[in-house]
């Protein structure tokens, strides 16, 4: 087990409404075990399971809005109908039953062609301006009508999730997917209100997205969004390249009513901006923290030793101990930490930390991708 202790994980947090018994976040992993888009006993079962073993906070796999082609595989759920949502409310009770805490994530796919299946939606995609990425036509470009009707049907979403009895939602608005496709000037071309040269610009859709949501659910439900530099189109792009050029992006997130913002990389230990000097290497989630006031997850490889990316390529990662994560959040970086390969392969991963059991701590196999462990 690493030198510093582990009780900064296990301390209380609360934001908003919810109050979680521990820093620990399940971070939401695509699973595409929802046949028909509906939700049944056995995924209720996969997310129970981490609620008995302590995970702090459990958000979901992605779960699509109700627009034609918002998802890119057969098997991922849906966040809307009568059959789908009374298979997450299955889901909830069984969380809550544990005495868990969870939210969903809600996404929408836009563009991005599965890396999981060949499958095509009946419909065809939706983006910002009808490519994928630079120079890869693919899909049609959104009108007026299909964001106004796309923002709506997000914060409908949210207003089931917090009917349903859901703690918190998250908005998926990273890695190359819709909301990011309108962040990511190689995917937005609009010379509309929803695009232009700055990133400032680029936030509009995703901001007004917040703003309906935080409507819908209320003032005191937490919002968290989840975003990212990196795409799965470009793992190189960046969409702010200053400290200046991040708070454009994200302060009008935090204004609009995002509780916490989800600060994707592939390696949590990575600064952000290395080239500053003074702020002790700070990360995606550190950085998020110091220039909004917003309180923010960090992710990206925890607890293993290579990323997220690698495992759909068939790679393995072994176990490591959790000295650079404990040291980060000793010093207040940023406030939850989000773990993704190491749950999905043990549910009782949280509670093996907690008890030191640096033996029971397993690596990663990819063949934990095709079952629901």
């Amino acid at each position: 087990m690493p030198s510093f202790s582990s009780d900064i994980l296990f301390q209380p947090f609360t934001i908003g409404s919810l109050t979680l018994p521990n820093r620990i976040v399940m971070a939401p992993m695509t699973r595409s075990f929802a046949p028909e888009g509906i939700p049944g006993s056995h995924n209720a079962a996969y997310y129970r399971r981490r609620a008995e073993g302590g995970v702090g906070l459990i958000l979901s796999e992605g779960t699509v809005v109700n627009r034609p082609a918002s998802r890119n595989d057969p098997g991922i759920p849906f966040f809307h109908g009568d059959k789908a949502l009374a298979g997450w409310q299955h889901v909830i009770d069984e969380v809550h039953a544990a005495g868990g805490k969870m939210g969903p994530q809600l996404w929408h796919t836009g563009a991005v062609k599965s890396f999981m299946s060949d499958w095509t939606p009946d419909a065809p995609v939706e983006s910002p301006s009808g490519i994928d990425a630079p120079g890869v036509q693919r899909g049609v470009a959104m009108a007026d009508a299909d964001i106004a009707d796309t923002i709506a049907a997000f914060a409908q979403a949210a207003a089931d999730a917090k009917r349903l009895g859901f703690d918190t939602i998250e908005l998926h608005g990273a890695h190359g997917y819709l909301i990011d496709q309108f962040f990511w000037s190689g995917s937005n071309q609009r010379d509309d209100r929803y695009g232009g040269p700055s990133i400032g610009e680029r936030a509009r859709f995703a901001a007004e997205i917040v703003a309906a949501v935080r409507a819908a659910v209320g003032p005191d439900f937490p919002i968290v969004i989840r975003l990212s530099q990196w795409k799965q189109q470009d793992y190189k792009a960046r969409l702010a390249l200053t400290p200046q050029e991040m708070a454009q992006w994200l302060e009008p997130l935090v204004a609009a009513g995002a509780n916490v913002l989800h600060c994707s990389q592939r390696r949590f230990w990575e600064p952000e901006f290395p080239e500053i000097d003074g702020e002790s290497g700070l990360n995606f989630a550190g950085w998020a923290k110091k220039l909004t006031g917003a309180a923010t997850i960090s992710v990206g490889s925890v607890g293993l030793s290579g990323d997220f990316m690698a495992a759909f390529g068939g790679e393995s990662s072994t176990s490591v101990g959790l000295d650079r994560l404990l040291e980060r959040m000793e010093r207040n970086e940023f406030d939850l930490i989000a773990v993704g390969r190491a749950l999905l392969s043990d549910p009782r991963w949280v509670a093996k930390v907690r008890e030191g059991d640096a033996e029971g701590l397993h690596g990663f196999e990819p063949a934990a991708l095709r079952e629901l462990v």
